[in-house]
């Protein structure tokens, strides 16, 4: 993809970061909107940094160190001896980055899926609201099961915006090997960027203790995730319930 003409860093930021924001982190505002404006597209390798030192007319080291904060945020990811590349969640640190399972012995989560019903409807006017639709635009619906062999760990129902995911069927769901967000990102050109969570303890209701194999009234622990896209425009809505009897949720805090 042809390289995007861009003006210096004090004409392009001038609205983009207040005056006394770190050169580098200018540079790195330039480089969010470049991602953001598809000019490379996950999984390609972005210019090198003396090409964009050149771009930006800045020093190498200030690209670096821009580059640096996108790297431990995920948006990129460097290759020793082969550049930086645009993150994918095809990248197997990038697959699961959400989801803070983990099995009571230790080690990673490994999980299958079951969908259970993929459709379309009509967005409610709070769902509309989260999901920024305007007033009478579809959502897509999906209720899926995580088990770990034949034992159901988690019931998710996830809400999509209708508009960006056009097409999207149970059939192709079903027929994806990968994560699902990496379906998102390939089929559809949405990136999950960054997550807002809500958890708190619940009791199992009727269709959810049938679903996930324990009694009425047991304790699950319901994640309530609202992802973000570039521009923070926000693209899923997750009610995720889980059983936690071999399982517990794991965050790690900086």
């Amino acid at each position: 993809m042809g390289r995007m003409n861009e003006p210096d860093v004090s004409a392009a930021t001038t609205e983009a970061a207040p005056s006394f924001s770190p050169l580098y982190q200018q540079i790195k505002s330039l480089l969010m909107r470049s991602l953001q404006a598809g000019e490379w597209r996950p999984g390609e390798v972005i210019p090198s940094e003396m090409d964009l030192a050149a771009r930006f007319k800045v020093s190498q080291g200030t690209v670096r160190k821009a580059i640096d904060e996108l790297a431990l945020e995920n948006h990129l990811v460097r290759r020793q001896g082969k550049g930086t590349f645009v993150a994918t969640h095809a990248e197997e640190k990038t697959q699961y980055r959400f989801l803070r399972l983990t099995p009571d012995e230790g080690g990673e989560a490994r999980l299958q899926r079951r969908l259970l019903e993929c459709r379309r409807m009509r967005a409610p006017a709070e769902l509309a609201r989260t999901l920024d639709l305007k007033a009478g635009e579809a959502a897509v619906q999906i209720r899926r099961l995580l088990l770990a062999g034949d034992e159901p760990v988690v019931l998710d129902d996830i809400w999509l915006p209708g508009p960006l995911f056009k097409g999207l069927t149970a059939e192709k769901l079903s027929g994806w090997r990968g994560p699902m967000y990496g379906l998102f990102e390939t089929e559809f050109g949405v990136r999950m960027i960054r997550a807002e969570e809500r958890i708190r303890a619940v009791a199992a209701a009727d269709d959810e203790s049938a679903a996930l194999a324990v009694p009425l009234g047991a304790p699950l622990l319901l994640v309530e995730r609202l992802s973000f896209t570039y521009g923070d425009k926000p693209v899923e809505l997750r009610r995720g319930l889980y059983r936690t009897a071999r399982y517990h949720y794991r965050n790690e805090l900086q």
